[in-house]
């Protein structure tokens, strides 16, 4: 028992202290065929338990980006080849970024109590965070940025990590330069234009006019309509290209490109995968321009400099359309349209609980 003062009497008050959550299920998105959003069901699931260097999370908040449509319909094939399950999903819960609280840690878990505020990449340790609850290694882990709430937190680790990886890693990008960033209003474009700012270039931002004042309003110096304008054919050539629309061969690119200018393919068609992967040399041959194709890989370090960029007021998520966790069906046709600005986040606990 605790005592507490009465507010208005000041007599003692007899309260049963806390305990702990001993729910045995969880709500969980749910699918066991590849398909539409159709296949995609709400269901009663086992709440999973940590193991030793795992920590459990109560979701509060999670989103849905491209690569989560990709592992629901099995497409590109390469999908099924990387995480199994030829004919049916081996992963039947996917759902990649997370924000929420961890409800309690394995034995070998000292960073993390329960209580903290965390968000995370699940896309190398199993997925699940289309649910309440997910256990997942503690590397996937990082503090919540304290200046964002848990629906904006949620949106920031897949699509964030891979333009910081594709700029900083692969694009290996300078102070001063000049780079155009192809789907710049996007989830990986929106964070690509950000962080090139905060890394001191100039941005060119390629969208629809409709999207041209949102691009805007995260700093971008130029704009450019790709219904209007090739942004290929320019007079002023670009160091780095982050292509994240990928509609395009890379070959149209290359005359974009200073003579060692870099390109960057981020997500894209199987063809347009391979041709950068396997091709890019072959392509660029004859000059220093050089085509390479991102591969994330998250980690907790990169989280935390996302943390600290975000806190510091360099970057910030923009939320096109928030849903509910029943309404994920909904939220993937709408990423399937190609025309959201930013991310879809998907709200899993009360309204109240989503703030900061």
């Amino acid at each position: 028992m605790e005592t507490l003062q009465h507010p208005a009497t000041n007599s003692p008050v007899w309260r049963e202290p806390a305990r702990p959550n001993t729910r045995t299920t969880m709500k969980a998105i749910v699918q066991t065929e590849y398909g539409s959003p159709n296949v995609l069901s709400l269901q009663e699931v086992v709440k999973p338990m940590p193991k030793g260097n795992e920590v459990l999370v109560r979701i509060r908040t999670t989103s849905v980006h491209a690569g989560d449509w990709h592992l629901m319909r099995g497409s590109p094939f390469l999908i099924r080849l990387i995480f199994g399950g030829l004919l049916k999903p081996k992963v039947q819960t996917i759902g990649t970024d997370m924000a929420g609280e961890v409800e309690a840690v394995g034995q070998a878990v000292t960073q993390f109590k329960p209580g903290d505020a965390v968000f995370g990449d699940l896309s190398e340790s199993g997925f699940g965070a289309w649910a309440e609850y997910v256990a997942v290694p503690k590397q996937s882990l990082a503090s919540k940025p304290e200046n964002l709430s848990f629906e904006q937190a949620a949106t920031v680790p897949v699509s964030a990590l891979a333009a910081l990886q594709a700029l900083r890693n692969v694009g290996q990008i300078q102070p001063g330069q000049r780079v155009l960033i192809n789907g710049a209003s996007g989830g990986v474009g929106h964070f690509a234009l950000q962080l090139a700012k905060a890394f001191g270039a100039e941005v060119t931002a390629v969208c629809s006019a409709t999207k041209a004042e949102m691009v805007r309003s995260l700093g971008a110096d130029q704009v450019i309509d790709y219904s209007q304008q090739d942004c290929t054919q320019t007079n002023q050539p670009y160091d780095l290209i982050l292509d994240t629309a990928a509609y395009r061969s890379a070959r149209d690119f290359l005359p974009a490109l200073t003579p060692a200018g870099r390109y960057v393919l981020i997500g894209g068609s199987t063809p347009r995968l391979f041709q950068a992967l396997l091709l890019g040399s072959w392509l660029s041959r004859g000059s220093k321009r050089t085509i390479k194709c991102l591969t994330s890989s998250p980690n907790q370090t990169d989280l935390r400099t996302l943390k600290d960029l975000i806190e510091a007021g360099k970057i910030r998520p923009f939320i096109d359309r928030q849903y509910n966790l029943d309404q994920i069906p909904d939220a993937i046709r709408h990423i399937e349209t190609r025309q959201v600005q930013g991310k879809v986040a998907v709200q899993i606990g009360n309204p109240s609980e989503s703030q900061l």
